[in-house]
């Protein structure tokens, strides 16, 4: 499972390690990475939302309105519903939207594989906003809870994303000594721009948010501060990795991926603000 070592115009070059997608066969059940990966994301989710709980202000509340983790629960279900039809949904809007609207039956076929972020971002949204209503608690007070603990979970699936040898990056210089062959891509050394997300995206932005959500702040900073952390990183890391072939790059030479993220900057920029405006309540 270590990358090899090839050579390509006399150079040493590094070759994504061929990895059988699937991590154990028991009969006719098979257990693929990619589905360990999310396993992984919901677990360390669990774990640090458990850890949440003794954060202010939600320590303090008591009575009727008390965090739980039955609350956590909840919203890690939700969360996944929301992760997935929202995922399934906005891939099918942002990147293929003719295609699918000329194959509408073919949204449902989610083991074909597409789902995108952004997507997935609106889904839990919306799943979180269903929770605090049911809850009778501020929708922010629960997008602030949950922000912290989503970074992990993106980094295990940028592992995921690795571990198929799928969105990789962009050609770069041999001389660039992780440079990566990827099977499938050419002969061409390329960034492994999963991993370049994996330390951006998730642990860097999760290090950053979790020592920022340890200290009370006001309602919507903490989830103003992750739209805008995200955002950031994702559009640093959108100049490494290849945009979709269909695609290419857009207006003004950015993908994609990257139009998707200047909503994020913005509105998390506005939230924050915004937030930093509002009296120290929950």
């Amino acid at each position: 499972m270590f990358p090899e070592i090839t050579s390509v115009q006399n150079r040493s070059m590094l070759t994504h390690p061929e990895i059988n997608a699937v991590a154990l066969q028991l009969g006719p059940l098979a257990i693929h990475w990619y589905g360990l990966t999310y396993l992984a994301a919901f677990g360390l989710f669990f774990f640090l939302a458990t850890l949440r709980l003794k954060h202010q202000p939600y320590a303090s509340i008591t009575g009727p309105g008390a965090w739980s983790k039955r609350d956590i629960e909840d919203i890690l279900f939700l969360g996944v519903m929301g992760v997935v039809i929202g995922g399934r949904v906005g891939y099918c809007l942002f990147y293929k939207p003719a295609y699918y609207a000329s194959h509408p039956l073919e949204i449902f076929y989610v083991w074909q594989g597409g789902m995108s972020f952004h997507g997935g971002l609106i889904g839990v949204l919306v799943s979180q906003w269903w929770f605090a209503r049911t809850r009778q608690r501020p929708w922010l007070q629960v997008m602030d809870f949950i922000a912290p603990c989503v970074p992990t979970g993106l980094a295990a699936g940028r592992v995921g994303n690795f571990i198929n040898g799928e969105l990789w990056g962009r050609v770069t210089d041999p001389s660039l000594p992780w440079g990566m062959i990827f099977r499938g891509a050419g002969d061409l050394p390329r960034h492994p721009s999963q991993i370049y997300q994996f330390l951006l995206e998730g642990l860097l932005l999760f290090a950053l948010l979790w020592l920022y959500a340890r200290k009370p702040r006001k309602l919507g900073q903490v989830s103003g501060a992750f739209l805008f952390g995200y955002g950031v990183f994702r559009f640093i890391a959108e100049f490494f990795r290849e945009p979709d072939a269909h695609l290419g790059i857009l207006q003004l030479g950015m993908s994609m991926g990257q139009w998707l993220c200047l909503p994020m900057i913005v509105g998390g920029i506005a939230m924050w603000v915004w937030a930093s405006k509002r009296p120290k309540t929950p």
